[in-house]
């Protein structure tokens, strides 16, 4: 870069600009095109206005910027139509819970469960109908406002609509047949509306996607692992002519779908060690079979897949951040850019600059935290300028990185001397060890009592010495005698009260942890963690729960809805013994009746039972002899995502917070009293930031030349950006160069 290049974050070089005509001439002469352009003062202030709210919001700065567009998109954006859009996507996806089969059921236990209510045919397909209605508008002010050009380019919007349409044909065969079908594409599809209005969760599946070629090789590796095994464990254990010693060939390798289904199940530990105890007990040295198949595959290989998924996942963490850092800066450096073209800039300023005043009218009119509002307003008064450079302009704006600031109140001052001597005696350190003692007291004596009543009838139980246990039995019934049982006040006995009250008291045991300072810095991670993961984390929840969760139990829904039914209407020849005795650790035996998939409630339950793998191996027996063996394909792809996929994806998240959150609070803990918590989208943001060039250090005396250099190289790399912008704001003609003529702009993109 040359000498005169300008340290100005996201600007062309000097020279660029003066060669197209983007520079202010510096003599301060007005071009007809300039003072047009000063009467369009309130055009830049709305589009300024909106381009600090998609920085606000990590939204992209390219879409319409007229003065009717720039309307309509504050009006889409607004609180109360995003809101009703959350409103329509919670409507549609909950009518699971109502439409056919219903969940409106206490029980989903198929032995006890009433037949339950249907709404008739119409009803929840007119709120569909309405919902489907509220979807087309989103999508169409959405490929309005972006123009019709990056429509094509907007694979999500294309999908958005290719949806709709599925699901209004789908529909229109619904109400055909008078709503008696058994499959419904468009239930499947109901996701889709969550995932496109969310762009973290857009960033999440391509943050998945992005890991798929890697894991697949981890998976292929583990299914040659286990189809090895599989092949060693039929010849190990097959069959004898002794059938006391074929246990092991009778229940788990009977042949090749019942070994692969064995091992697999062995791989998540859920059946160790039943599937080795046949052959363990015959001979001692078949352990060794059992122990290196689990720990190859379970201790190695599915401990590499989480490695896997946790360094991809956080370099593409990464890159998404940086790209969220980008958009804030870029719609911050648009706002500066259309402010400074105001009429009131003065035309002699070297460089541009934007007027305190034109700034003050945005924050006034700006959606955006008070918090950062004030921030920002205090430091316009602090300062003596009434112009603000591009530098000085981007800092101001640094307070949306910050969440909340925490800092702990002074101390209360008291005129009267008592009242100064309990202060100081009630906070004293020593007067919180006292409170930790008698906490850990008050424990020690509950543990004691529910011990000693734990087999005593209600009759039987000593009020007395329960009562001793908390003061505010005192000051309700008074110093209790033996043999003194008050009368029933409501539906709470004394022991029902004290044993509700006894149960927040272990909360006070909690107040130990701040005076051990290990246990003090883990804990106080772990909250942050849960403060900083409310973004990221509910996006991963909302995609399990509400998108993986609802499209595979609308799925087992069309594929086992009534498949399992009580033993009294269906033979059970399959599962039981020849004496009639069902047999143990089967579905039967086991009463997992309410598990079953014939409402949605109950898929949902099912399917976290499965999630948890422990004795899911009953649950891919069950419906393989119920509906088919094909069956056990669907446990399986349900495992892989959710066991596999998705809980790993939470644990690299929760690990790489966590290490962020330990290593700050490591290095700079008791540095200050006042921290900043920052939210999840910022956990990388200095590196991001100085990956893009936008951040430098200063030393005494000047600035950091590293700085200049990152600043100028983030400014070539989007120079083509500002030139867009300024295209699409002030039209075609600009300010005048160097040479003083007026240089034509690139024509707009047609939107």
């Amino acid at each position: 870069m040359e000498a005169g290049a300008e340290a100005e974050p996201l600007l062309p070089p000097r020279r660029w600009r003066a060669g197209r005509g983007l520079w202010r001439e510096r003599s301060g002469a007005r071009s007809a095109a300039e003072d047009g352009a000063g009467a369009n003062n309130d055009l830049y202030i709305n589009q300024a206005i909106v381009f600090i709210e998609d920085a606000i919001q990590y939204r992209s700065i390219n879409h319409r910027v007229d003065s009717k567009s720039l309307w309509l998109y504050r009006w889409y954006y607004s609180r109360t139509c995003q809101w009703i859009l959350s409103l329509i996507i919670t409507v549609i996806l909950a009518l699971a819970f109502i439409e056919e089969p219903s969940s409106l059921t206490v029980t989903s236990d198929v032995r006890f469960r009433l037949p339950a209510w249907n709404p008739p045919c119409g009803l929840t397909e007119s709120i569909e109908l309405l919902c489907f209605l509220g979807f087309m508008v989103d999508v169409s002010v959405k490929s309005y406002l972006i123009g019709w050009k990056e429509f094509w380019k907007n694979k999500w919007l294309m999908a958005y609509i290719l949806t709709l349409i599925v699901s209004l044909a789908d529909w229109i065969v619904s109400l055909s047949f008078f709503c008696k079908e058994s499959v419904r594409i468009r239930r499947i599809l109901r996701p889709f509306f969550l995932l496109q209005n969310s762009s973290m969760m857009k960033k999440t599946l391509k943050s998945i996607n992005s890991t798929l070629p890697e894991m697949a090789s981890v998976l292929l590796l583990l299914a040659v692992h286990l189809s090895l095994f599989t092949m060693f464990a039929m010849l190990l254990f097959a069959r004898t002519k002794d059938n006391q010693q074929d246990k092991e060939w009778v229940v788990y390798f009977r042949n090749l779908p019942d070994s692969l289904t064995s091992l697999l199940v062995l791989l998540t530990t859920a059946n160790n060690p039943d599937v080795m105890i046949p052959a363990y007990s015959k001979n001692r040295a078949y352990s060794i079979f059992f122990i290196l198949f689990t720990v190859l595959g379970n201790l190695f290989l599915m401990n590499l897949l989480t490695a896997i998924i946790y360094n991809q996942f956080r370099g593409y963490l990464l890159k998404s951040v940086q790209s969220s850092l980008f958009r804030r800066r870029l719609g911050i450096r648009a706002a500066f850019e259309v402010l400074s073209s105001l009429k009131e800039t003065p035309a002699s300023a070297q460089q541009s600059c934007v007027s305190v005043g034109a700034l003050l009218q945005v924050l006034q009119k700006a959606e955006m935290d008070s918090r950062c509002k004030q921030a920002i307003m205090r430091s316009l008064k602090m300062c003596s300028c009434d112009q603000l450079s591009a530098v000085q302009f981007q800092k101001l704006f640094e307070e949306l990185d910050k969440d909340a600031i925490k800092q702990h109140p002074p101390s209360p001052e008291y005129q009267s001397h008592f009242v100064q001597k309990m202060q100081f005696a009630f906070g004293h350190p020593c007067f919180g060890y006292l409170g930790n003692v008698v906490a850990l007291a008050n424990i020690i004596s509950m543990c004691v009592v529910l011990v000693m009543d734990a087999d005593k009838q209600p009759s039987e139980r000593d009020d007395f010495f329960l009562g001793i246990l908390e003061i505010a039995t005192f000051a309700v019934y008074g110093f209790p005698h033996p043999g003194w049982r008050p009368e029933f006040i409501g539906l709470l006995s004394l022991w029902d009260m004290v044993r509700l009250v006894n149960m927040l008291i272990v909360f006070r045991f909690l107040r130990i942890i701040p005076n051990m300072k290990f246990m003090a810095l883990v804990v106080t991670t772990l909250l942050d963690l849960v403060k900083n993961l409310r973004a990221f984390a509910g996006i991963l929840v909302y995609l399990v729960f509400q998108v993986v969760f609802y499209a595979f139990a609308i799925t087992g829904i069309m594929l086992f809805k009534g498949a399992v039914v009580p033993l009294g209407n269906t033979s059970a020849a399959n599962t039981t013994h020849d004496n009639g005795t069902l047999q143990c650790g089967t579905y039967e035996q086991l009463e997992y009746w309410p598990n079953n998939f014939d409402d949605f409630a109950a898929a949902v339950v099912t399917l976290w039972d499965v999630m948890v793998v422990n004795n899911w191996q009953v649950f891919l027996d069950a419906y393989s002899r119920y509906s088919s063996p094909w069956a056990k394909i669907y446990f399986v792809a349900w495992w892989l995502i959710s066991s596999v996929i998705w809980v790993n994806l939470f644990v690299a998240l929760l690990l790489e917070n966590f290490i962020h959150k330990w290593d700050r609070r490591c290095q700079r803990e008791s540095l200050s009293d006042i921290e900043y918590q920052r939210t999840v989208e910022l956990m990388f943001s200095r590196m991001g930031e100085e990956v893009l060039g936008l951040r430098g250090t200063t030393a005494e005396g000047g600035k950091n030349k590293g700085k200049k250099k990152r600043e100028d190289e983030g400014s070539d790399a989007c120079s083509w950006l500002i030139m867009k912008l300024r295209v699409r704001c002030f039209g075609r003609t600009y300010r005048r160069g160097v040479d003083g003529k007026t240089a034509p702009a690139p024509t707009p993109a047609v939107m």
